[in-house]
């Protein structure tokens, strides 16, 4: 099992930049990809960003590629998501997962576990 905390999340202005945090507690960290996602009310959950078990692949949701950044220290079993130029529509719940295998997916289903999320608001 991994227990999985986001953090982070806020209001902030269009344009501005928040990170987000996600602490992993458990079994070892090092083992899994992870991924970051988002859910705004009504739609389905999508893909932001993915990183591999040690940090040499990412990938990005082309909505967010050039603007947000994922990456993980291991050391600290904690992944992040630095997230620039935020726009209105990036209004979401986010959420940190991860899977049981070293490579990242993109679709919600590959992944075992999830944390709570954390909200983040763009006001315009």
């Amino acid at each position: 099992q991994v227990q999985l905390v986001e953090s982070g999340g806020g209001l902030v202005q269009a344009g501005g930049s928040l990170r987000l945090s996600c602490a992993a507690s458990g079994r070892t960290f090092n083992n899994n990809a992870m991924g970051w996602f988002r859910q705004a009310p009504g739609k389905e959950r999508e893909f932001v960003a993915g990183i591999n078990w040690s940090g040499g692949s990412t990938y990005y949701a082309d909505s967010v590629k050039g603007r947000f950044t994922i990456s993980r220290d291991n050391a600290k079993s904690t992944v992040y998501l630095q997230m620039n130029s935020l726009k209105s529509e990036d209004t979401s719940l986010y959420y940190c997962a991860a899977r049981d295998g070293y490579n990242s997916r993109r679709s919600p289903r590959d992944y075992d576990y999830w944390g709570q999320g954390t909200q983040v608001t763009v006001s315009s």
